[in-house]
C-alpha cells in the first residue's frame, strides 16, 4: 500500500497568507511568519511544532509538492522574485534563522530531476552554489 501525504497542509496554510508573502518577497523584505509552509524544507531540520508539521517527509513528498499544480507553481513564483533582487542577501532579506531555510528549501527541491533551473539559481546567488549539507545528510541517511 503506497503512503499518502498530506500536501493540504500546506494549501490550508497559504489560504491567507501566500500573497502576502508573494507581495514581501517581491519588495525585497520578509515581515511575517510564513516561511515554513512557503518555502518548506526537509522534516528533520528543525524541532519546533511548525518544523516538524510543515516539515517534508523525503524525496517523494517533494516531488509531489512541486508536481502539485497550486503548490509547484507557487513555489516557483516565490522563488523568481529572489533571483530579481539586487544588492542584498538571503539574511537581510529574510532574516534568521529563515535565510538558512530558504537554503535548505532550494537544495530539497533542486536534487528533483524534473525541477526548474530557479532553485539552483537560488542557491548560486545567495548561497555560492552551495547546498545545505544538513539537508544532503537527512536525505542520505533516509535512502529516499
Amino acid at each position: 500500500m503506497e503512503k499518502r501525504y498530506d500536501l493540504d497542509r500546506f494549501l490550508e496554510a497559504q489560504r491567507e497568507t501566500y500573497g502576502n508573502a508573494l507581495e514581501e518577497i517581491r519588495q525585497g523584505s520578509k515581515q511575517t511568519h510564513w516561511m515554513w509552509f512557503i518555502f518548506p524544507q526537509l522534516r528533520g531540520l528543525g524541532f519546533t511544532d511548525y518544523n516538524i508539521f510543515y516539515g517534508i517527509e523525503n524525496l517523494k513528498e517533494a516531488s509531489l509538492y512541486l508536481n502539485h499544480p497550486i503548490l509547484g507553481k507557487r513555489l516557483v513564483e516565490i522563488t523568481q522574485p529572489m533571483l530579481e533582487i539586487e544588492n542584498k542577501t538571503a539574511l537581510e532579506i529574510l532574516g534568521r534563522p529563515d535565510e538558512r531555510k530558504l537554503k535548505s528549501c532550494m537544495t530539497l527541491f533542486g536534487l528533483l530531476p524534473e525541477t526548474p533551473e530557479c532553485f539552483r539559481q537560488v542557491l548560486v546567488k545567495y548561497y555560492n552554489g552551495e547546498q545545505d549539507e544538513k539537508t544532503l545528510q537527512l536525505i542520505k541517511e533516509s535512502g529516499s
